[in-house]
């Protein structure tokens, strides 16, 4: 399973340099939820392979014969590090940059991380019924339009069906 992450991974982040040559005159902020939407995708493409390597109960999964000696925490991972290391490195520019008001950026680029932790993002798929456009529309509602300096840049706000098949669980996010 290890090897099939790798390779994908490796054209994702070939994938995200040449997004960001590409966007280097936009807004920090554009860039970022560029990256989040990547990450986002890539994660539900990749969920039933990165759930038993992070999550070493799971039965069902396609890498179940993997022993828990190849288990990791996602944290200690260099793809962890990376991520933490881009989403900080945007946050920063988006704040020197008038973009965003003044925040905590190892605090926030850890708490937007945890969003994408497999177990995170497989239970909100999974049990709460929540679609990958709903989650995402959450992240960025909270990490980029809930802290975007009023004089600074303004996203154009992207619409989803945020309709589950749990209606019990489903939240208008209107604004």
């Amino acid at each position: 399973c290890m090897d099939l992450l790798g390779e994908r991974h490796e054209r994702f982040v070939l994938d995200i340099a040449t997004f960001l040559t590409e966007q280097a005159a936009s807004p920090a902020l554009e860039r970022l939820d560029g990256v989040l939407t990547q990450i986002i995708t890539l994660i539900e493409e990749q969920i039933a392979l990165l759930g038993p390597a992070i999550m070493p109960d799971m039965h069902d999964s396609h890498c179940a014969k993997a022993s828990k000696s190849h288990h990791f925490l996602f944290q200690e991972t260099p793809w962890h590090r990376w991520f933490y290391s881009l989403i900080t490195e945007l946050l920063t520019e988006a704040i020197q940059r008038g973009e965003l008001v003044s925040l905590d950026v190892p605090y926030t680029a850890d708490a937007i991380l945890t969003t994408f932790h497999p177990m995170v993002y497989r239970f909100q798929r999974m049990e709460r019924g929540f679609s990958m456009e709903r989650i995402l529309q959450g992240i960025r509602r909270i990490y980029i339009e809930g802290i975007t300096s009023p004089s600074g840049t303004t996203l154009t706000p992207k619409t989803y069906d945020v309709t589950t098949p749990k209606a019990r669980d489903s939240v208008p996010l209107e604004s």
